[in-house]
């Protein structure tokens, strides 16, 4: 078994907009980079042995504070842990985008479904848990995965049967969720911070 901490990335002007991301490339604000640091202090009672991140600025640049403060090696890229493409609704407000979709599992042109990140990200989980296995010196068994709150939010209810998280509930910058992995399991343990 692998521990692997999803950890959502800190705050990005298009965050405080409530502008939809997707996989356009905002970097972190400076509140932003204070999640980083606060997500790193959360994570400092325990010991890690690695850090993935996606490949989007957002997340790499939290995740390399992290890693940083915890004197971890530089993150790692998981390209298939980058957030939900959205299409045409790229750019977006959230209220436009819900008034012109009608929700969030509505389909605009070139956006995933929702399935799709959620496949995309277990199997991205699944190496990540086997590379930590094999790993010799140390033996990485506890992973954190800097990512974003499409692709959490696709797990936990993944790995909840659909409980959580609770509908129009928002998921932090900065919070982290801890689980047990292995190949074909993800459990979710515990939300570390919500």
């Amino acid at each position: 078994m692998t521990l692997i901490t999803l950890v959502r990335h800190g705050q990005t002007d298009w965050n405080v907009a409530r502008r939809i991301q997707g996989s356009t490339d905002i970097p972190l604000n400076d509140t932003g980079r204070s999640d980083a640091l606060a997500a790193a202090e959360l994570l400092s009672d325990s010991t890690h042995h690695v850090i993935y991140a996606s490949p989007l600025v957002r997340a790499h640049e939290t995740a390399r504070i992290i890693a940083s403060r915890l004197d971890l090696a530089a993150p790692e890229t998981a390209h298939d842990l980058r957030e939900r493409e959205f299409g045409e609704g790229e750019g977006l407000l959230v209220e436009e985008y819900l008034e012109r979709f009608t929700n969030w599992h509505g389909a605009p042109s070139g956006a995933e479904s929702l399935e799709t990140v959620r496949d995309r990200a277990l199997a991205a989980l699944d190496v990540i848990a086997r590379d930590s296995r094999r790993r010799s010196a140390p033996v990485a068994e506890s992973v954190i995965v800097v990512t974003h709150g499409g692709v959490i939010r696709s797990l936990l209810n993944h790995a909840t049967g659909g409980t959580l998280p609770r509908e129009g509930e928002m998921l932090r910058n900065g919070s982290a969720y801890r689980f047990e992995a292995a190949p074909g399991l993800l459990r979710l343990l515990e939300p570390i911070s919500s």
